[in-house]
């Protein structure tokens, strides 16, 4: 069952922007996440802000607690964290699924949260 959804998109520009604060980078990424090309970095924010939008909030996580790998055929994924564990069982969400896309200028993500 379909918990809730969320899209969002970003532009490359305001994120290298954001990024450019060293405070503001170390809250919202990874060091792993910070390594990646910019394209991949504004995903990954994407992302944060459709998990938010499909989890109805932070429910008190930070949105350091969203960060974004993949696995090892490449899929992205949302790392396991405590809080986003804690989080996720609360609300009764067994799974987020994630899309991401980006070109040139914009990324964009789509998060579905799953209830089984």
């Amino acid at each position: 069952m379909i918990v809730g959804i969320g899209v969002d998109s970003i532009e490359h520009e305001r994120v290298r922007d954001a990024i450019s604060s060293p405070a503001f980078a170390a809250r919202v990424f990874t060091p792993e996440e910070l390594e990646l090309p910019l394209t991949s970095i504004s995903a990954r924010w994407a992302a944060r802000e459709a998990a938010v939008k499909a989890l109805g909030g932070l429910h008190g996580m930070r949105l350091r607690d969203l960060a974004v790998t993949r696995t090892h055929l490449g899929r992205p994924v949302f790392v396991q964290s405590p809080e986003l564990d804690r989080v996720l069982a609360r609300l009764g969400v067994n799974e987020l699924h994630l899309s991401l896309t980006h070109d040139q200028t914009t990324s964009c993500a789509f998060v579905v949260a799953e209830r089984h």
